[in-house]
């Protein structure tokens, strides 16, 4: 396994450009399956979880070129099918947690999709009950293999219905759509998720000749149509990625600029890091924050400790809450943290206690961080990436930290964040990939 050494303390000057977003490109790389014609991705982040997804499609028969920078075309026009009873495909599909999404197109184009028991972060129970009983509402037929782990399921033709999520699931939600898109009749799905990731598939497969009303909403509308077409399509900016500089430039005490955000889908973002006391401004669609040699955290209107918790969009997405506390760390105040969806999450602030952070881990969703106000540093420590989101906080914990520190697993890093060592050392920091 690889790993990092960093030189904290250094403050960071100039502009950053975030990547395309990796949930959405998880979501319409998948979407490729549904059309024999060319399909053109463009904004493709150059990260471990989507050269995986991509890999795996290249290895079901997809045909895959690179046409341009960040630029891939895909064409679905020869899927070997025989390959889902194979161990190279439950080996491949297996390593990664966004490869639940070829499910709804293959059930939805060829009658039958087939996954492993997925992979991915280590970030507590993650259940796919979602996807297959909003597959089997559209009148697949589910099968669970308990020796193979294989999850199966089956339709000669998909029909139309209303179905209520039992969860607003991100993932699910565009499982089901894909599946949906070619069911015969209207299918509504309420509760759905709105995520921007979720609206650009939807609108995506809306330009692939898909029939979808209500995109944004909680409640998608779906006319199922024939057959699809080939289309173009581009990625948003990383909203993950974006919220993450925000908040280094304030642990390092860094005058930075984020190019070309996408500031209308950045939600409920901006103003939650503002909340924490940071500074920013918005220039056109750039996000420039000030070098501040302090930031304050807000409280309630009452006067009571903040609660900052992850919520379903457009509440804060749950993928900032790792760099949040981080960046609490350091401000004056403090502040309650509520991870609500993932109970595992929160383990890794061990790391940050053993650099000098003031956190009570009040239990697996919550903890209470106070704030040191920049008058002591965090140290740098050795310490080990449990999950991508977890990775980059500490990464960004140890830009900021005094002394040198080593990061290892950045594999973890590497699933979510593109060239980013390569990225930050242009604007100031010290970090040496040693594989």
């Amino acid at each position: 396994m690889g790993k990092f050494e960093i030189t904290g303390g250094l403050r960071l000057k100039g502009e950053l450009i975030p990547q395309g977003a990796k949930n959405e490109a998880l979501q319409v790389i998948c979407a490729v399956l549904l059309t024999p014609e060319k399909v053109v991705i463009s904004n493709i982040p150059d990260i471990r979880d989507v050269n995986k997804l991509i890999e795996l499609l290249a290895a079901l028969g997809v045909k895959v070129e690179k046409t341009g920078h960040e630029e891939f075309t895909f064409q679905a026009d020869d899927v070997n099918l025989d390959f889902l009873n194979s161990d190279d495909f439950k080996k491949l599909a297996s390593g990664l947690r966004g490869s639940i999404m070829i499910v709804g197109p293959l059930l939805a184009r060829f009658g039958k999709g087939y996954i492993p028991s997925p992979g991915g972060d280590k970030i507590g129970r993650r259940r796919l009950d979602t996807h297959f009983i909003g597959f089997q509402n559209l009148g697949a037929k589910f099968i669970y293999d308990s020796v193979t782990k294989f999850y199966k399921v089956e339709s000669d033709k998909l029909k139309g219905c209303y179905m209520l999520l039992d969860e607003a699931s991100v993932t699910g939600t565009a499982n089901i759509v894909m599946a949906a898109v070619m069911a015969k009749g209207i299918t509504t799905i309420y509760n759905a998720a709105c995520e921007p990731y979720v609206q650009q598939l939807c609108k995506m497969l809306n330009s692939m000749g898909a029939k979808i009303s209500g995109i944004g909403s909680n409640m998608l509308t779906i006319d199922g149509v024939d057959s699809m077409k080939g289309c173009k399509h581009r990625l948003l900016p990383d909203m993950v990625e974006i919220g993450s500089f925000i908040g280094l430039a304030a642990m390092t005490q860094s005058e930075i600029t984020i190019k070309d955000v996408g500031y209308e889908h950045l939600g409920i973002i901006p103003d939650t890091f503002k909340r924490l006391g940071i500074k920013m401004e918005r220039r056109g669609d750039d996000i420039y924050i000030p070098a501040q040699e302090h930031y304050e955290i807000d409280t309630f209107i009452d006067g009571s400790i903040l609660t900052v918790a992850d919520a379903i969009w457009p509440g804060f997405t749950p993928d900032l809450i790792s760099i949040v506390l981080v960046v609490a760390t350091q401000a004056k105040g403090s502040v309650l943290i509520h991870q609500k969806m993932f109970e595992s999450r929160l383990f890794f602030v061990d790391k940050l206690i053993d650099m000098g952070a003031q956190i009570i881990l009040c239990d697996p969703h919550r903890a209470t961080v106070i704030g040191m106000d920049k008058k002591h540093s965090l140290k740098g420590i050795e310490m080990t990436s449990p999950d991508i989101r977890a990775g980059n906080a500490l990464l960004i914990a140890a830009l900021s930290a005094k002394g040198k520190s080593t990061i290892h697993n950045i594999e973890q890093i590497d699933r979510g964040y593109q060239h980013i060592d390569d990225r930050l050392n242009k604007i100031g920091a010290n970090i040496v990939r040693i594989e």
